[in-house]
């Protein structure tokens, strides 16, 4: 592995759309105790199951503290691939590399983490093992590494179309948690050296009380080359509808990089998620605090799925949203299985869903394979 200090955008290479081909995913198994619930029991079983459904279409790596080794081994399917690794948490979108590709190769790039905010706003400390996580992965699969880590920035806070159009937000990536001596206009030209776009498309917030300052994988995500899933609610008096509605009309009035109109697809939201007060008493304190508190509304969204080469994973919340969540993405994802995913509020918890444990590996070819 080499450590790269140019610009992938200078080298050629790109970040591709997630609904393009991978050559893999990777997750990391749940294991704190203060973000996933009664020693991570639930959580884990949430866990295998989706990494059972991914691993049907695409090559799966999840990582396992030396402790944990064992419990992951037994748990997931014989083609899965457990390596130990040591992590603070199991955010893979956020502390595994972004791949990126010039259509031969694969490159990762190792971003700064700190914990969605460092000492500012952050969610726990310390944050060390996780922000070595990228370069040790890209050692592990033989891929050269942009070094990054003077920028913050987590894998869920941008999507894609792989055409030259980024999406983010402004609450997320101008908070002062993050690259606080930067400008927006600085911010961007480094998302478009880093990620080779030419066009950012900035909405301004992300779900209501997303403890990640507004994920953009949590509100808004490209489903094909000028189309977008927006989540969405159809109820005033909901804190999220000013924020939808803000998303929507910006989305409405921009173009994307190849100058189309962008078509967005409502995806409704479930139902407010509260946290219970059984569910609280099965998380342990942080420094002496709880990190939940009963009745706290948690960041529930559908566009938080993942894109799998023969499948689309969403989660489900046990909501009346859930069937017909899953009957709008079939109809975006033709070629691909639409599947919920029981355990959506398990992971949900832990303070994400599906989109925020995985990270694919693009196959540069753009051809599938397992």
């Amino acid at each position: 592995m080499k450590i790269l200090h140019t610009l992938p955008a200078q080298d050629g290479f790109c970040m591709p759309a997630e609904f393009s081909a991978h050559s893999g995913c990777i997750l990391i198994w749940p294991h704190r105790r203060d973000s996933w619930q009664n020693g991570a029991y639930a959580a884990r079983r949430a866990f295998a199951e989706l990494i059972g459904i991914i691993s049907e279409s695409e090559k799966v790596t999840v990582c396992a503290r030396f402790e944990d080794y064992d419990s992951a081994r037994e748990s997931l399917p014989e083609n899965v691939r457990v390596v130990e690794m040591s992590s603070d948490d199991s955010w893979a979108r956020d502390v595994a590399p972004t791949f990126v590709t010039d259509g031969r190769s694969v490159r990762g790039i190792d971003w700064g983490f700190n914990a969605w905010g460092g000492l500012y706003d952050g969610l726990y400390f310390p944050w060390d093992k996780d922000n070595k996580m990228a370069r040790k992965l890209c050692d592990l699969n033989d891929t050269d590494c942009y070094d990054q880590r003077d920028f913050i920035l987590e894998g869920g806070s941008i999507h894609t179309d792989g055409q030259g159009t980024l999406l983010t937000t402004e609450e997320c990536l101008l908070g002062k948690g993050r690259n606080p001596g930067m400008t927006k206009a600085e911010i961007g030209q480094r998302l478009r050296d880093t990620l080779g776009v030419k066009k950012i498309i900035w909405l301004r917030r992300g779900i209501y009380n997303d403890e990640t300052n507004g994920h953009i994988d949590n509100i808004c995500a490209f489903v094909a080359p000028g189309e977008v899933v927006l989540a969405w609610t159809d109820d005033k008096n909901d804190p999220q509808y000013e924020i939808s509605k803000e998303c929507l009309d910006i989305l409405e009035s921009e173009t994307d990089a190849c100058g189309r109109k962008l078509k967005v697809h409502k995806l409704p939201l479930p139902s407010p998620v509260h946290i219970t007060a059984e569910e609280c008493s099965g998380l342990d304190n942080m420094d002496g605090e709880p990190t939940r508190t009963p009745g706290e509304r948690l960041a529930a969204s559908y566009v938080n799925f993942y894109i799998a080469n023969g499948s689309v994973i969403v989660p489900q919340f046990n909501d009346k949203n859930d069937s017909l969540a899953v009957e709008i993405l079939s109809s975006l994802f033709p070629g691909r299985k639409v599947t919920g995913l029981r355990g959506g509020r398990d992971i949900l918890i832990g303070g994400g869903n599906i989109h925020c444990i995985t990270q694919q590996i693009p196959q540069p070819d753009g051809t599938i394979g397992v």
